[in-house]
């Protein structure tokens, strides 16, 4: 009888520790994944930010030369240039994403109005095969910026709802992971660069 009981809860016991490590490997299976499909989507958010600073760069390396091919041929706008070579140095300077989105706004307002100024004042210089060439990259450069921050925007909002969303924001806060921000527009991207002849 003592023998029957000793099996029985022998099987009892065994039941129990499978169960047990049923349990474990489930959920040790399950944190491993999560955990992998948050650091493949915080991989994606990294690479879609590298093809925004590409674009980015793009820009920023195109406006010396509108700048050289029309610094010649505009005598009065000095103050334009003065302002082009500060955003870029400031943009080259940039540390951070957001440092980055910032000085790459201002660098795109002051080239915007060395364009209006060309458009505005100079005709002639407006219709030289060079500075059109530049004048359609810089504006080709506006376009893929604005599809790579799409793609980075919607890169980070699916990160972002993983490291919110339960369950999966436990594994996001044990590992460290934050949420990412957003590449917004400056808020005075809406308003029109004034063009400025002063020196």
């Amino acid at each position: 009888m003592k023998e029957k009981n000793m099996t029985k809860n022998t099987k009892i016991t065994l039941s129990i520790v499978g169960v047990i490590a049923f349990l474990v490997i489930a959920i040790g299976g399950w944190y491993i994944m999560a955990q992998n499909s948050l650091r493949v989507s915080q991989q994606n958010v990294d690479q879609q930010w590298s093809n925004v600073e590409v674009q980015l760069q793009r820009r920023a390396d195109l406006t010396p030369q509108l700048v050289g091919a029309v610094k010649g041929n505009m005598k009065n706008e000095q103050k334009i240039f003065g302002n082009i070579a500060d955003a870029r140095k400031q943009y080259d300077s940039a540390n951070t994403p957001t440092d980055k989105v910032k000085a790459s706004d201002n660098l795109n307002k002051q080239t915007q109005v060395l364009i209006n100024a060309v458009h505005e004042n100079y005709p002639q210089l407006a219709s030289s095969a060079n500075v059109t060439s530049l004048m359609t990259q810089i504006e080709g450069s506006e376009n893929r910026i604005s599809q790579t921050r799409r793609d980075y925007n919607d890169s980070v909002t699916a990160y972002n709802r993983k490291v919110v969303s339960f369950p999966s924001s436990i594994v996001a806060s044990n590992a460290g992971m934050k949420t990412k921000p957003f590449f917004q527009a400056a808020p005075t991207a809406s308003e029109a660069p004034k063009v400025d002849l002063g020196n």
